[in-house]
C-alpha cells in the first residue's frame, strides 16, 4: 500500500492553520502531527512555504455529458476540477435526455467510475410526472434531487404547484432548488423583445431575470419547505433580497433550509457586461454590486452556507450569439479555489473560512461519508497551495473543453501545485496522473 508523507505543511483546518505533517496510506489519511518521521513513507513531499487545504467539494457543476459532450465531458471537466483544487463534485441532471430516471442516473455513474478523475456524484432530475422514480433514489449513494423552479440550461422546469407540493411533500432526502420565477421571466423578456427585438444588449440580462424573479422563488421553496419539514438547499443565491430568507442562528449541521452562493456571483457585478457580455451571461444573472456585497457578507454572516461554481461551460461561438440565443452558463471550476484566495489576499476572508465553505460546509450539508476535512480515518482528499506563486489565465493553460474562461487576463497570486484524491496524487505541478479514477461519493444518511 503506497505511502506519502506531506512536511512542513502549513494545514488549513477546522477553524485553525497551523505547521504540520500528514501520512497517507493508500486512500486514507493515517497520522497527522507536528513530526511524522518515524513513519516510513514510499514518498515525501516537502511543502515548505505552502499550504495545505481539505480538498474542495463543488456542490453544483455541469459536466454536458451524456448528449452534449462537443461542449464538455466528465473526463475534460474533472481535469479542470483536479486543476483547481476540487476533488470531488456534484453534477446536475440537465443532460440530454434529462436524468429522470434511475436507470439514466446511473449510466452517468458508470461513466464517471471510468473517466473521472475527481470523486462524483449525480442529482436525480424532478420533472412534473416522474415522482415515483424519483422516489427509488438511495439517499446514502446520490447526493440529492434537482428542482428547476425556473427554466435554465435544458428542458427541466417544474412549474405544476401540485407537483411541487408532491415533492416537497414526499422526497426523504436533501432537495437542491435552481429558483427564479419563470412567470416574472417570460413577462420581462416580452417587454424587452418588444422594445429591442432579438438584439437585445445582455447588460439587461439582471433586469429580465429579476431579483423579484428570484425572490418570489426562492421565498416560494422556504415556504413549502417550513411546510414540510423538507431538507431545501437553494443553490446560486444573486440577491441580496434573498439572503433574508436564512437563519444564521443555529449551528450549519442543525440547518435544514440551505444556501448556496456561487464564484462568480461574488467576482462580477453588473457594471462587467460591458467588458465581458455573455461570457458571464449565467442564470441566475450578476447582478449589482449591491448585490455582489451583500452575497459576501451573507456568507461570512454563515446565513450563505457554501461556495461552489455552477461550471457549466459552452463552446465561445455558442457564446458569442446575441442574447436571446447565447446559452447561460460558463467555466469555473479550475479557478474557483485561486479566486477565492484572492478575497484573502485582499483582507476580506481567511483561510479557514475558504476551507470550512468549500469542503468543511458542503460535507456537513449533504453527510458527505469521511470527506471535507483533514482528519486521520478520512480519504486523502488534499490540496496544496502556493500562496505566492502568480499565474495569468490564458488559453494556454485552461483546461476545461471549452478553452476559453471569464477569468482569461486574470492574474492569479496563488496557484495549485498538488492535488490528492482519494490518496491518489491526480495533479502535480502542471501534471496529471489518470491512472487512477475517482470514487462515488457515499452519504450518511438513514
Amino acid at each position: 500500500m503506497k505511502s506519502t508523507r506531506i512536511v512542513h505543511a502549513n494545514i488549513v483546518n477546522e477553524g485553525k492553520v497551523f505547521q504540520g505533517e500528514v501520512l497517507i496510506k493508500g486512500e486514507y489519511i493515517e497520522a497527522i502531527g507536528a513530526d511524522l518521521s518515524a513513519y516510513p513513507a514510499d514518498v515525501v513531499i516537502d511543502a515548505k512555504g505552502q499550504h495545505l487545504f481539505p480538498g474542495l467539494i463543488d456542490d453544483q457543476v455541469h459536466f454536458r455529458e451524456p448528449g452534449l459532450t462537443h461542449k464538455a465531458t466528465i473526463f475534460t471537466e474533472s481535469r479542470a476540477a483536479v486543476a483547481g483544487g476540487v476533488t470531488s463534485f456534484m453534477e446536475m441532471p440537465n443532460t440530454t435526455p434529462p436524468v429522470f430516471t434511475q436507470q439514466l442516473l446511473e449510466d452517468k455513474y458508470a461513466i464517471a467510475s471510468r473517466d473521472s478523475l475527481a470523486n462524483y456524484s449525480f442529482f436525480i432530475g424532478a420533472s412534473n410526472d416522474n415522482l415515483d422514480e424519483v422516489l427509488k433514489t438511495n439517499p446514502k449513494n446520490v447526493c440529492g434531487l434537482k428542482i428547476f423552479m425556473g427554466s435554465s440550461t435544458g428542458n427541466l422546469l417544474v412549474d405544476d404547484p401540485k407537483t411541487l407540493e408532491s415533492l416537497f411533500a414526499q422526497v426523504p432526502f436533501l432537495i437542491a432548488t435552481h429558483c427564479e420565477d419563470e412567470a416574472t421571466i417570460l413577462k420581462n423578456m416580452a417587454d424587452f423583445r418588444e422594445k429591442y427585438g432579438e438584439d437585445v444588449p445582455v447588460k439587461y440580462h439582471p433586469v429580465i431575470r429579476s431579483e423579484e424573479a428570484c425572490y418570489k422563488s426562492s421565498s416560494f421553496a422556504v415556504a413549502l419547505a417550513k411546510k414540510h419539514g423538507t431538507r431545501l438547499h437553494i443553490l446560486h443565491i444573486s440577491t441580496a433580497k434573498e439572503i433574508s430568507l436564512f437563519d444564521n442562528t443555529i449551528p450549519v449541521n442543525e440547518k435544514k433550509i440551505t444556501a448556496e452562493a456561487c464564484v462568480h456571483h461574488l467576482w462580477f457585478n453588473d457594471a462587467d457586461y460591458n467588458r465581458l457580455g455573455t461570457r458571464i451571461k449565467w442564470n441566475p444573472a450578476i447582478k449589482t454590486e449591491a448585490d455582489q456585497k451583500a452575497i459576501l457578507q451573507g456568507l461570512l454572516d454563515n446565513r450563505i452556507d457554501v461556495i461552489a461554481t455552477d461550471h457549466a461551460p459552452h463552446t465561445l461561438a455558442e457564446k458569442q450569439q446575441s442574447y436571446f440565443k447565447a446559452p447561460s452558463g460558463g467555466p469555473l471550476v479550475q479557478h474557483s479555489l485561486t479566486a477565492l484566495l484572492e478575497f484573502y489576499h485582499r483582507r476580506q476572508v481567511s483561510l479557514d473560512w475558504i476551507a470550512t465553505k468549500t469542503a468543511h460546509n458542503p460535507a456537513i450539508l449533504f453527510r458527505v461519508e469521511k470527506r471535507g476535512f483533514i482528519r486521520e480515518g478520512y480519504f486523502a482528499d488534499l490540496v496544496l497551495v502556493d500562496l505566492n506563486n502568480p499565474q495569468t489565465v490564458g488559453a494556454d493553460n485552461i483546461v476545461a473543453k471549452c478553452k476559453w474562461s471569464p477569468f482569461e487576463g486574470v492574474t492569479f497570486n496563488s496557484r495549485v501545485t498538488h492535488t490528492f484524491v482519494s490518496g491518489h496524487l491526480a495533479y502535480a505541478n502542471g501534471r496529471f496522473n489518470e491512472s487512477q479514477a475517482g470514487k462515488r461519493l457515499t452519504f450518511e444518511r438513514n
